[in-house]
């Protein structure tokens, strides 16, 4: 049996994954990119670098706390990149990595799509919401 290279074995287990199974590491990859904060700074910063102010403020209602655990956990998987610039008060700076364009394609294009089908999506939880409650108002008088 021939001996593989490094760069043979990781091409072979790279189509080994499966995110069905659980205790694939993209089963957990997929959970940290499904994170609604993590969609929304990656697609902000599809549009170029910004500076963390400038991140805060365009993403509505995310926690200092929320945004640092997010920004930090995408430099970790080599989405973003952190450029911390001397000055008074401190310049922090993110923008996409080639690997983070590639993801920012996508979650923008989620994003687009919920913005784009939202009334759509509205309107079936109301009609699932009405048959679900008829429903079980017509068990309760059934029971009773």
């Amino acid at each position: 049996m021939a001996t593989m290279t490094a760069a043979q074995k990781r091409e072979q287990a790279r189509t080994e994954y499966d995110a069905f199974i659980r205790a694939c590491p993209t089963n957990q990859l997929l959970d940290r990119l499904s994170d609604k904060w993590v969609s929304l700074v990656v697609a902000a910063l599809a549009a170029g670098p910004m500076r963390y102010s400038d991140l805060s403020r365009k993403i509505a209602g995310v926690s200092p706390k929320m945004l640092t655990q997010t920004v930090r956990s995408l430099e970790r998987d080599g989405i973003l990149t952190r450029t911390v610039t001397p000055s008074v008060p401190v310049r922090v700076d993110y923008e996409l990595t080639e690997l983070g364009g590639s993801l920012a394609q996508l979650m923008t294009a989620v994003k687009t799509w919920a913005e784009t089908h939202f009334d759509e999506v509205h309107e079936a939880r109301e009609r699932y919401d009405t048959e679900t409650a008829r429903t079980a108002e017509k068990q309760g008088v059934q029971a009773g």
